[in-house]
């Protein structure tokens, strides 16, 4: 790792990994999930909204190659060579038939200019015919299993209604990485109950021992039309949301702890304004990691530094 980057970059393991520039496009093939359709519960987890992960072209009565193209038209303008990994994002995308997924995927891949698949799903939902299946893949093309992994603490997995252990993920986790795939996990900072200092390190502990290639946070946010925004509307003394500055510091007390070759995808998440209730703190992406870089070289701080 450079110390001018300060943390594992993703955008640099993208390069790492293809000659080109490349942009996921998201796709939202229909999906449901195990705690929504009565198999593991209803009403899915506490937080979770899908509405705020599907950019305008992913509808569902469009076919996967479509949504891809019409994807691939919003970023060819400016950049004509830009190569793409399809995103299979809402929901549990591995959560149907081996059949109807191996169609899915394929579907994907054979649109022009997709170089590979990040596949978003729980890591209650991944059978070993499908790792065989995606064990083949792997060797043709470039490809990320994206388990959301959201805590490591049971108690605060089964308040958020996730509906499978911090065990499992572990389980999963491992399986997927000894087949050779890279694989991903995704956490949300300042769930409630889960917001001290000490809890959150010892977060970073239990998922620096997994074998992760990378790693998504984002803070919390409060979603209309959820059972968590319902929650806090009764209950707002259960709930620490961060400032700006604040996630900041945590953020980097977050990553100096964290193993050093984990590659860190993302900070945070922007959700549609329409659908945000709190906190709505104003900053897109880039503008986040900027003071975020700015504020690991004032504290010259680096991901890893307390890693034991």
């Amino acid at each position: 790792m450079d110390r001018q980057s300060r943390y594992k970059d993703f955008s640099a393991f993208l390069a790492a990994h293809f000659p080109f520039k490349v942009q996921k496009l998201s796709v939202n093939a229909g999906f449901t999930c195990p705690n929504r359709d009565g198999t593991k519960g209803y009403g899915g987890c506490t937080y979770c909204n899908n509405q705020t992960f599907n950019p305008e072209y992913c509808r569902t009565e469009k076919t996967i190659a479509v949504q891809l193209e019409e994807g691939k038209q919003f970023f060819s303008r400016k950049y004509p060579q830009m190569k793409y990994l399809a995103y299979f994002q809402a929901y549990t995308n591995t959560y149907a038939g081996l059949e109807q997924l191996v169609q899915m995927y394929e579907e994907a891949l054979a649109v022009p200019d997709v170089v590979g698949l990040v596949i978003g799903t729980r890591p209650d939902c991944m059978p070993e015919e499908l790792l065989d299946y995606l064990s083949e893949l792997n060797e043709r093309t470039f490809l990320l299993v994206e388990y959301g992994i959201e805590s490591t603490n049971d108690v605060i997995l089964q308040r958020i209604n996730r509906g499978h252990t911090f065990a499992c993920t572990q389980e999963t986790v491992r399986r997927t990485a000894e087949r050779g795939i890279r694989t991903g996990g995704h956490v949300i900072v300042g769930l409630p109950g889960e917001d001290g200092k000490q809890a959150l390190l010892e977060q970073t502990k239990a998922l620096s021992l997994l074998p992760l290639t990378t790693l998504k946070l984002h803070q919390l946010q409060l979603i209309k039309g959820t059972r968590m925004a319902y929650e806090y509307e009764r209950n707002p003394s259960d709930f620490h949301l961060y400032s700006v500055d604040e996630y900041i510091d945590v953020v980097i007390d977050y990553v100096e702890h964290l193993r050093p070759d984990l590659v860190l995808e993302r900070f945070i998440s922007q959700s549609p304004k329409e659908l945000l209730l709190a906190p709505d703190w104003g900053l897109k992406n880039h503008e986040f990691t900027a003071r975020l870089q700015k504020r690991m070289c004032e504290r010259d701080a680096w991901q890893g530094k307390y890693y034991i």
